[in-house]
């Protein structure tokens, strides 16, 4: 089995803060493209159609590391071509992000409501990564781990691409204390702190997670922090980490977090109502530094409008 070569360095530069894409031409024993335009048409005209696969050719849009493709230029296992792919049209997320810690290493960032960590599905330039490159000058930057799109507070960034995978580590591990923020309803009769742990499951494309029977998968601590009428402010600590533990498990002691649109009913898809964000805070991350030893602990400095 031929090993793979590392691939290039990218001869096109980020746009937006978006990487280019990279296609690496696959082999092709039955010889079924005998020329560049050939696999690109067979790749990508299904999703973009043919007239647009011809016009990249035609406009340079398709790069090598000497230059534009020819679309007639022989097909070559193995070859590299890069590309920027048409960003879908996105509404902007009208609230800034901040930066709470910055050096070598790495970057905490304060995301805000509605704003994905890293470019997925529609969501491309109006993410966390794609802003933190442009506004820091930070091309390489990635992050460690992932917020979900519609919870506000800390994420962590890193700055080095060979230093990600141990600050990855510790998340997958669960060397990183986080601690979260949440309003909903105050039910009196409910005794907390309580530990919820339960088996929960996504299907892909499904938008709500769901409880099942099993084996315990999630485990979250809830905690209630102070009341001010039918609304109370809840400490959330995740012991695992799966898709929409914390909103799924506070909906299932009959406390789902205030304006959130899929616990408990999936709210019809529309424009997003950016005055009534989802009352969950990502408050606090704490974790020992895989590479100077150092205890580190960052608070959010953003606050939750449901309680006033």
């Amino acid at each position: 089995m031929r090993r793979r070569t590392k691939a290039p360095s990218s001869p096109l530069p980020q746009r937006d803060g978006i990487d280019p894409v990279r296609v690496r031409l696959p082999e092709d024993p039955e010889g079924v493209w005998g020329t560049v335009r050939e696999h690109l048409l067979d790749r990508y005209a299904g999703a973009i159609g043919a007239g647009r696969v011809e016009a990249m050719l035609l406009s340079g849009r398709f790069v090598g590391v000497d230059g534009p493709v020819r679309g007639d230029e022989p097909y070559a296992a193995g070859r590299y071509v890069w590309f920027h792919r048409d960003f879908p049209v996105e509404p902007a997320v009208p609230f800034p992000i901040g930066v709470v810690h910055r050096d070598e290493r790495i970057v905490v960032a304060d995301k805000p409501h509605f704003l994905a960590t890293m470019p997925r599905g529609r969501h491309v330039t109006e993410t966390a990564l794609a802003r933190l490159r442009r506004d820091l000058g930070m091309p390489r930057l990635q992050p460690a781990h992932r917020l979900d799109r519609l919870t506000a507070g800390l994420v962590l960034f890193v700055v080095r691409e060979e230093d990600r995978g141990a600050y990855q580590t510790l998340f997958r591990d669960r060397a990183v204390r986080k601690e979260y923020e949440a309003v909903a309803a105050y039910e009196p009769g409910l005794e907390l702190p309580v530990t919820v742990r339960s088996r929960i499951e996504k299907e892909r494309g499904v938008m709500a997670a769901r409880e099942v029977a099993g084996e315990p998968n999630a485990e979250s601590r809830i905690a209630l922090v102070e009341r001010a009428g039918g609304l109370g402010r809840y400490r959330l600590e995740p012991v695992t980490g799966r898709t929409h533990q914390l909103r799924v498990h506070m909906n299932a002691l009959g406390l789902p977090i205030l304006h959130d649109p899929v616990y408990p009913v999936v709210r019809e898809d529309g424009p997003e109502d950016f005055g009534r964000p989802l009352q969950l805070l990502a408050r606090t991350l704490e974790f020992t530094d895989p590479f100077t030893g150092g205890e580190m602990r960052f608070e959010s400095r953003l606050a939750l409008s449901g309680l006033g």
